[in-house]
C-alpha cells in the first residue's frame, strides 16, 4: 500500500492539478471573444467556425472516460503529463493555423489532451487527500476551474485585442511546460483498477455525434431534404442505436445503461444536456453579436459577458448548500425557467443600436438561473448511483454536457444561418434573435425535464437496479 501524503505533497498535488485544470478550462472559453477576429482573418463562415468549438467538444466528450481508464492502466502521472504535452502541442498548432480547417483539426487535438488531463486531475487529487480532507481540496480545485470559466472570455478578448488571437494559444506553451515539469518532479505515480477499453463504443458514439451534427450544419446549405442531410441523419441514428446495443451487451461498458433506470439520473442528465446546449450556443454567438452588431472590441465583449458568467461564482455555492434542504427539482426547474426568460428577453430586444445596459438584467437573470440548476442537476446525478459508480456517473454527466454543447452550437448556428448573415449589423441581429429564441426553447425543455426529478432525492444507490 502506498504511504500517505504529507502536507507539502498534498499542497503540490492541489496546486499542479488546479493549474492544469485552469489551463484547460480557460482555453475552452478564451476563444469565444476571438471568433469575430478569426472569422475576418480566415474569411470563414459562422457555420465553419463553429467547428473550432465543436471539434474540441467532440473529442473531449467521447475520449473523457477512456482518458481515466488509460491513467488507471498505464499510470495516472504518466498519462496526466502526456495529456498536458498533447494539449501544448495542439495549442502550438492552433497558433500556427493558416486556415480554418487547420485550426479545427488542432482544436480537436486540444480536446483529446484535455480528455486525458481533466479526469486524471480529479483521480490524482482524490488519491492524495484522505476522505475527511477531500471535499475541501475538491472545492478549491473546482473554484479555480470555475474562475477560469468566468474570466476566460475577458482574458481572451484582452489578448486578442492587444497581441492578436494567436497569442491565446501561444500562452499555453510556457504554462504547459511548467506544469509538465511540476508533474514529473512533484507528483507520485499511481494506478487504478485495470479496466478494458471500450474502443468500439467510443467509435460508435463519436461517429453518431459527428453525423447528427453534420446534418444540422449542412441543412441550410444543401437543403434539409437533400440526400446528404438525410443520409447523415439516418447514419447518426443508426450509429446511436448501435452504440446503445453495444453498451447493453458489453461486459465493461463505457456507459453503463443500468444507470438510466434511475428516474433521477435520467431526468437530471436530460435537463443538463438541454441547458448546456442552450448555454454553449449562446456563448458562441453572443460575443459575436456584441462585436458585430453593437461595435464592442474583443476585450469589451469579454467584459460585457461578466454579468452573465460571474453569477456562477456567487450563485452556484449558495445553490449547492441549499439543495439538500429544498431538493433538486425546484432549483433545476426554477433556474431553467429563469434562463429561458433571460434568453427570450434578449431575443425580443436584440437589434442594431441597442444600448448594452438593456442586456444586463436578462444576462443576470439567465446567469443566476443556470447557476442554480448546475449544482442541483449534478447532485441529482451523483446521488442517484452507488458510491462505487460515481466515477462512471460523473463521466457520463460530463460526456452529456459537452455533447449537449456541441448540439446546441450546431442548432443555434443553423437557425442563425437560416435567418441572418454576418454582412451587416442588421442581418446579424436578425439571425441572432432567432437563435436566442431557440436557446430559450432548449432551456424551457430542460425545465420540463427537471419536472421529472423526484421531489426529494433518495439515498445513494437505492434507485439503480444492478444488471444481472
Amino acid at each position: 500500500m502506498q504511504e500517505g501524503y504529507d502536507r507539502g505533497e498534498k499542497n503540490w498535488v492541489l496546486g499542479v492539478t488546479s493549474l492544469a485544470s485552469f489551463m484547460m478550462a480557460l482555453d475552452a472559453l478564451v476563444i469565444t471573444t476571438a471568433f469575430a477576429t478569426i472569422r475576418a482573418d480566415f474569411g470563414a463562415s459562422v457555420e465553419t467556425l463553429q467547428w473550432a468549438v465543436n471539434a474540441f467538444n467532440l473529442t473531449f466528450a467521447v475520449l473523457l472516460l477512456t482518458g481515466a481508464a488509460l491513467g488507471d492502466r498505464f499510470g495516472r502521472r504518466r498519462m496526466f503529463a502526456a495529456g498536458i504535452a498533447l494539449f501544448v502541442l495542439a495549442s502550438a498548432a492552433c497558433a500556427l493555423a493558416g486556415s480554418a480547417g487547420w485550426l479545427i483539426a488542432a482544436r480537436a487535438g486540444q480536446g483529446a489532451g484535455a480528455a486525458l488531463v481533466m479526469p486524471l486531475a480529479m483521480a490524482i487529487l482524490s488519491g492524495a487527500f484522505p476522505k475527511e480532507e477531500r471535499a475541501r481540496a475538491l472545492g478549491v480545485f473546482s473554484g479555480v476551474t470555475g474562475f477560469a470559466l468566468i474570466v476566460g472570455p475577458a482574458i481572451g478578448g484582452f489578448i486578442t485585442e492587444s497581441f492578436g488571437w494567436r497569442w491565446i494559444f501561444w500562452i499555453n506553451l510556457p504554462i504547459g511546460m511548467i506544469a509538465i515539469g511540476l508533474v514529473v518532479a512533484r507528483l507520485r505515480e499511481s494506478f487504478g483498477p485495470s479496466a478494458a477499453l471500450d474502443i468500439p463504443g467510443l467509435l460508435l458514439v463519436a461517429i453518431a455525434a459527428l453525423a447528427l451534427v453534420w446534418s444540422l450544419l449542412r441543412g441550410n446549405l444543401v437543403g434539409w431534404t437533400s440526400s446528404e442531410v438525410m443520409s447523415a441523419l439516418v447514419a447518426g441514428l443508426l450509429f446511436a442505436i448501435a452504440f446503445v446495443a453495444r453498451e447493453w451487451r458489453a461486459a465493461e461498458p463505457m456507459v453503463p445503461l443500468r444507470l438510466f433506470a434511475s428516474r433521477s439520473f435520467s431526468a437530471a442528465l436530460s435537463a443538463s444536456f438541454l441547458f448546456y446546449a442552450a448555454m454553449y450556443g449562446v456563448l458562441f454567438l453572443l460575443p459575436q453579436f456584441l462585436q458585430t452588431t453593437l461595435g464592442s472590441g474583443p476585450f469589451g465583449a469579454g467584459l460585457r459577458l461578466l454579468p452573465w458568467t460571474a453569477t456562477l461564482f456567487v450563485t452556484a455555492p449558495i445553490a449547492g448548500s441549499v439543495v439538500n434542504k429544498f431538493g433538486e427539482r425546484p432549483l433545476v426547474v426554477t433556474g431553467l425557467l429563469m434562463q429561458a426568460i433571460g434568453f427570450g428577453w434578449i431575443a425580443v430586444i436584440a437589434m442594431p443600436g441597442l444600448a448594452y445596459s438593456a442586456l444586463v438584467a436578462p444576462l443576470i437573470l439567465a446567469g443566476v438561473g443556470v447557476s442554480m440548476a448546475m449544482p442541483a442537476a449534478q447532485n441529482a446525478i451523483l446521488s442517484s448511483v452507488a458510491v462505487t459508480e460515481m466515477g462512471k456517473a460523473s463521466g457520463v454527466f460530463n460526456m452529456g454536457r459537452f455533447l449537449g454543447g456541441m448540439f446546441g452550437i450546431a442548432a443555434l448556428v443553423a437557425v442563425f444561418s437560416a435567418r441572418g448573415a454576418v454582412d451587416s449589423a442588421a442581418n446579424f441581429s436578425t439571425g441572432f434573435a432567432a437563435a436566442m429564441l431557440v436557446a430559450a426553447a432548449l432551456s424551457l425543455a430542460g425545465a420540463l425535464a427537471g419536472l421529472c426529478l423526484p421531489a426529494r432525492q433518495r439515498a445513494a444507490g437505492a434507485q439503480v437496479p444492478q444488471k444481472a
